[in-house]
Order: C-alpha cells, then sequence, then structure tokens
C-alpha cells in the first residue's frame, strides 16, 4: 500500500460524516496538479464518464520499478476528486501490480461507492479501467 492511499484511508476514517468527505474529495480534486492543456486529447478523454475526464500516463523507472506517472483532469470538482483518489490508489506502484489493485473494494471500504451516483460511479469505473489499460500497454511494451 502507497503511503498516499493509507493517509486517503485515515482521513476518511475520521470524517464521519458523507458531507465532509464529500466536501475532502472535492479538496484533493482542488489540490490535483494542473494539466497541460496539450495533453487533453481524444486520446486522453476517459470515455463512459458524465462529465469531461482526461487521463494521461507515462512510464519512469523509479527504484528499479516501472511506475506510471499519472497526469488529469475534468470539468467537474467532484470527478477531479475521483480522478485524484484513483491516482492515490494506483500511483507510486509498480506497473505490474495494477491490473491486480481491487480499486472497487477500496471505493467501497471508503464508502464512495453508496455515495456516488450511478453516473459517476460509472465514470469511476471507466477511469480505473484506463488506468489499468495503460499499465497492461506497458507491461506488454516492457
Amino acid at each position: 500500500m502507497t503511503d498516499a492511499l493509507q493517509t486517503l484511508r485515515d482521513d476518511f476514517a475520521v470524517l464521519d460524516d458523507w458531507e465532509d468527505r464529500y466536501r475532502h474529495v472535492i479538496d484533493l480534486g482542488k489540490a490535483l496538479p494542473p494539466m497541460d492543456p496539450a495533453l487533453k486529447t481524444p486520446a486522453t478523454k476517459v470515455s463512459g464518464c458524465a462529465s469531461q475526464v482526461w487521463i494521461h500516463s507515462r512510464v519512469e523507472s523509479h527504484g528499479g520499478q516501472r511506475q506510471l506517472v499519472l497526469t488529469g483532469d475534468s470539468d467537474a470538482l467532484i470527478v477531479k476528486g475521483l480522478i485524484a483518489i484513483a491516482f492515490m490508489i494506483f500511483g507510486n506502484r509498480n506497473v505490474a501490480d495494477i491490473p491486480g489493485i481491487d480499486a472497487a473494494a477500496i471505493f467501497a471500504e471508503l464508502g464512495l461507492r453508496e455515495h456516488l451516483t450511478p453516473q459517476r460511479s460509472n465514470g469511476l469505473a471507466s477511469m480505473v479501467a484506463r488506468i489499468k489499460a495503460d499499465a497492461a500497454q506497458a507491461i506488454a511494451a516492457a
């Protein structure tokens, strides 16, 4: 587990009600580093999301491990927060480990699954699928 993911779990553990968690998700989105507008292309656009979502990945070597470096953006603040959470789950991990991560279980643990609209849940699943597809492509290219 990454430090970012543990911090996220710890943060959600102390936030008792969903409104506080919702605000925290929005704050995570506001803190997401800006995405270079040149990366917002049809190739980086995530289909299946009600909002506009872009995710770009590239592979870098860190400490002998190949990792995806992820950048993303959305036109909706809550969705930017969900992107940030997805990046906390999948970031700083060996590319080979990414396909086996059960993101749905983590979202359920955080209480996200039960509080997101079906459209947001589908969009989140599309983001996860994109990240896993990018990881699979990186593994195949190695």
